[in-house]
């Protein structure tokens, strides 16, 4: 299992700022960057190199992908509408972001309720003929839980914030989430996922199971392209997949044109390590 914390609080709202500061490259050192914002009643402001490059994101949000130069950023997370970022609750923070890979950064809750991050690293080698690849995350604030298919347990005690990598034929899953070493009742779901050939679809279980059970809900991010034909190209998209609405994404581009402009520079990283503000 593959994910990284940053660090608590809502630090992985910060990479939303990070991508905005970087003009799209196809360059092949390039890495991609997609972030999910799975904080219910949580909204914050995204400094970057001290300038405000992201205002209120708000839980549910979904960004990305955006390609990305190697380097390293310098990012600070406020209260919702802090006149600057000399007060952060996260960082100052230093963040690498390595070349060449495929990222979702998560600001979430965990087990136990309180607001933290993960940075997961995407699979995105090849699939084989005729498959896809399912990824289940686990970033709600609930104990372990299994991953219930056509009523059996295709992954269990998945804890938060883990994740959990099946390669299988392509079709429709009928996924239940339920407690670990039960059938019922179903904390979320079922859902119908569409597996497609050559795809990596990541289902994300997000929100507040003991303070707010209506919170939670499913979010998918499917990543294409990873066909054995060596001339497929990787490519990426978001969607939710529990009634969320992704929101206009316009202003993001118009806010990252700004802060580009202003000269701002570089990065992000992958695996297992915690950095606390």
């Amino acid at each position: 299992m593959r994910a990284r914390t940053i660090a608590c609080g809502t630090a992985a709202v910060a990479t939303l700022g990070l991508a905005l500061v970087a003009t799209p490259a196809s360059a092949a050192d390039d890495a991609q960057l997609s972030v999910l914002h799975g904080v219910p009643d949580l909204t914050v402001d995204v400094w970057v190199d001290g300038k405000l490059t992201l205002d209120d994101f708000a839980p549910g949000d979904l960004a990305g992908p955006l390609d990305l130069p190697a380097g390293t950023y310098t990012v600070a997370i406020t209260a919702s509408d802090a006149e600057d970022d000399s007060d952060p609750a996260i960082g100052p923070v230093d963040l690498e972001l390595a070349a060449g890979g495929s990222y979702t950064a998560a600001a979430h809750l965990d087990a136990d309720g309180q607001p933290t991050a993960t940075l997961f690293t995407n699979d995105i080698s090849t699939t084989a003929a005729g498959e896809g690849r399912l990824t289940v995350r686990h970033i709600a604030a609930a104990p372990a839980v299994d991953v219930l298919a056509g009523g059996d347990a295709v992954v269990s005690g998945l804890e938060n914030p883990d994740e959990a990598v099946l390669d299988l034929p392509a079709g429709t899953v009928s996924a239940s989430v339920v407690a670990a070493g039960t059938t019922e009742p179903t904390l979320l779901g079922p859902a119908d996922v569409d597996v497609a050939e050559g795809s990596n679809v990541i289902v994300y279980a997000w929100g507040d199971a003991s303070a707010d059970p209506s919170s939670l809900a499913l979010a998918t991010q499917v990543i294409d392209g990873l066909h054995s034909d060596p001339t497929a190209v990787q490519a990426g998209e978001l969607g939710l997949a529990a009634a969320q609405d992704q929101g206009p994404a316009a202003w993001l581009w118009a806010v990252g044109a700004l802060v580009v402009a202003a000269g701002i520079g570089t990065g992000l990283a992958a695996r297992r390590s915690t950095v606390r503000g």
